[in-house]
């Protein structure tokens, strides 16, 4: 598919329930992929994702195109290392770039605060790790968290931009799901 410019800015309390819309239909296809409906983004409260919009230690943005939230992705911090997840996409919208959009957006936003990004998703999502090594992720080391599941941790060293906004920013720009 065509690469699609969606407007990525940072996200607030009231995209809540919309996040977690596209969320749930995003990681649909990971829970069937991996026979569990129960992974930890499909099970998430809405009271949940508000937490995590409303904490002034991490970053939420999402994507807009045509007036739609397109997709989201969060990150919080361990020391200098930006802790990447739920970086998601409405499936209809999967495969036009919105996805690496969305992650080259969080790695701008977060440039002067971290040294590195850190990541991980479940072994089978194929998709998923094509994204993340196209966009400079290297595998890090494999976790088996389930008989069903091992999670592929990878990272990416960032260099300081000049002007980064230190987590605080919002970026405009042209999938674990829908990446």
């Amino acid at each position: 598919m065509s690469e699609t410019t969606a407007a990525i800015v940072r996200a607030g309390l009231p995209d809540a329930g919309e996040i977690l819309t596209v969320q749930r239909a995003a990681y649909l296809a990971e829970a069937q992929l991996y026979g569990d409906p129960f992974i930890p983004p499909l099970v998430e409260s809405l009271a949940r994702l508000r937490e995590a919009l409303e904490q002034g230690d991490g970053i939420v943005l999402k994507a807009v195109l045509d007036g739609r939230l397109a997709g989201a992705v969060r990150a919080r911090f361990n020391d200098r290392t930006c802790l990447v997840g739920r970086l998601v996409v409405a499936p209809d919208l999967q495969g036009r770039g919105i996805g690496g959009g969305l992650l080259r957006a969080i790695e701008e936003a977060v440039s002067g605060s971290a040294d590195a990004c850190a990541l991980f998703t479940g072994h089978l999502s194929e998709a998923n790790l094509r994204l993340y090594r196209r966009a400079g992720y290297r595998e890090t080391h494999r976790e088996r968290v389930a008989a069903h599941l091992t999670h592929v941790h990878m990272r990416k060293p960032l260099e300081a931009a000049a002007g980064a906004v230190g987590g605080t920013g919002t970026a405009e720009t042209a999938e674990p799901a829908g990446a």
